[in-house]
């Protein structure tokens, strides 16, 4: 089956045609670093870390770009209340924000662009947009004239005319259309700034994204992607200028946008102090676990992280583990992902449904007792999971990375259980049944196998 992605900018599932099959141009919003990244952050990096690792799994060279928005008022301001430098704060988050992504097990970007680094060809586009008379200056500023581009609101499907009438702020005095953004305006002595023609300031958000991606992916780019949030207006900014500055009809051929977080059901917010860390619940749960719970719902839809679907992946992926553990003695090779799985992720991302075929593979090498089949399975299992970035450890490592009970409490479960075998095989049932019942109360779960018991935490 080929790729298909439902496509924002036509509301629309599409067959995947790139521009050059050779060379996959996908570009990724990524953090404004001002703090610590939360799962809501997450989500697009998890999920289109598996967009990545389809592509190339499909194409010879997929060329993945995700930023790092390193100037910006959130970080200003951010510095002036803790007194430390702009580039300190940027600099410690941006590396707080790769190595917490890493542990969810999503790669590197090919590309890294951090928006300071590319001012000179901000200042250009900024140069060619007014020049083709698509921006005008105006006390020290630089805005995009909306009413110069005929497809203004495209991707949000939004009408000039209404935004005019739905104006709620107060528009500033020298912009010619409430709609207008800004692509440059002045700093303040105390703010960062670079000399340009117009003024020593620094650059809007939108024409960030649309510098970068043209330098390092070209004009025109297979797939741009990124949260729902991000459709009005940073993507819809970025294909007015894209598209005027290089007088091209399209920007990005292909638009993918996930869907929101839900805490236990209620949307994230710092409103509702409902705001989770990447750390934080890594520390808590470990990083496939989360990436699970991330990946559990289809991309454009909301995921809910709540105590019920963290518990949910735990025992999933425990049991798969313990599988892969049962397993460990059946030497395999590299293998291909299994047609269904790739087919799943073939249509538009739907990794509900890989991860079921994930599950159905687990289940069949459980069963299995034939080594020729348990191979078979145990590398198409592997390969596929590979394709999702789950089940990445070995499944000792998984089980000692789990959450350990202190030591003297794990002399008394070993005591139990020792005691149970014992009672087992005395054929003493009743005591044995006990055990096991207390061994619950204390969340202990144990599994009886050829090899003896073995247990661990709830």
């Amino acid at each position: 089956m080929a790729l298909h992605f439902h496509n924002t900018l036509s509301g629309e599932k599409e067959l995947f045609i790139p521009l050059d099959p050779e060379r996959i141009t996908v570009y990724l919003c990524g953090p404004t670093v001002y703090n610590y990244a939360h799962i809501g952050n997450a989500r697009p990096a998890v999920v289109f870390d598996v967009l990545n690792r389809l592509l190339r799994h499909h194409y010879p060279q997929v060329v993945f770009v995700r930023n790092i928005t390193d100037v910006d008022d959130k970080i200003n301001q951010q510095a002036q209340q803790s007194g430390e430098s702009i580039q300190t704060i940027s600099a410690r988050y941006a590396k707080a924000y790769n190595e917490d992504i890493a542990s969810l097990y999503v790669l590197p970007p090919d590309v890294e662009p951090f928006a300071t680094e590319h001012i000179a060809e901000m200042i250009a586009m900024i140069t060619n947009l007014i020049d083709l008379g698509h921006a005008y200056e105006a006390e020290g500023h630089v805005l995009f004239d909306v009413t110069t581009y005929n497809d203004y609101g495209q991707l949000s499907k939004r009408d000039l005319n209404d935004m005019r009438a739905g104006a709620r702020v107060e528009v500033a005095g020298y912009k010619r259309h409430p709609g207008d953004f800004v692509l440059w305006k002045p700093s303040t002595p105390d703010l960062p700034g670079w000399d340009s023609p117009w003024s020593h300031g620094r650059p809007g958000w939108h024409i960030e994204c649309s510098a970068m991606a043209a330098k390092h992916l070209g004009e025109v780019i297979d797939i741009h992607c990124g949260g729902q949030d991000l459709i009005f207006p940073h993507h819809e900014n970025e294909i007015a200028q894209s598209c005027c500055s290089h007088q091209q009809q399209l920007f990005a051929r292909y638009w993918l946008h996930n869907g929101f977080i839900t805490m236990s059901d209620q949307k994230m917010s710092k409103s509702l102090g409902n705001i989770e860390l990447i750390r934080d619940v890594v520390k808590q749960y470990g990083g496939e676990v989360v990436r699970w719970v991330l990946l559990s719902a289809h991309y454009r839809q909301s995921v809910n992280w709540s105590e019920t679907t963290v518990n949910q992946a735990q025992k999933t992926i425990d049991r798969i583990y313990r599988t892969l553990a049962d397993c460990q003695h059946i030497k395999i090779s590299r293998g291909k992902p299994d047609p269904e799985v790739i087919a799943a992720l073939n249509d538009d991302l739907n990794t509900p449904m890989a991860f079921a075929r994930i599950n159905a593979l687990a289940k069949q090498l459980q069963k299995a007792d034939d080594p020729k089949q348990q191979a078979l399975l145990k590398r198409s299992l592997m390969a596929s999971a590979e394709l999702l970035g789950v089940l990445q450890l070995e499944p000792k490592k998984w089980f000692s990375n789990k959450q350990s009970p202190a030591d003297d409490l794990k002399v008394t479960i070993e005591a139990l259980i020792k005691e149970r075998e014992s009672a087992r095989l005395e054929k003493n049932w009743h005591r044995s049944d006990e055990i096991r019942d207390q061994l619950d109360k204390m969340g202990v779960i144990i599994e009886d196998s050829a090899e003896g018991a073995r247990w661990h935490l709830k």
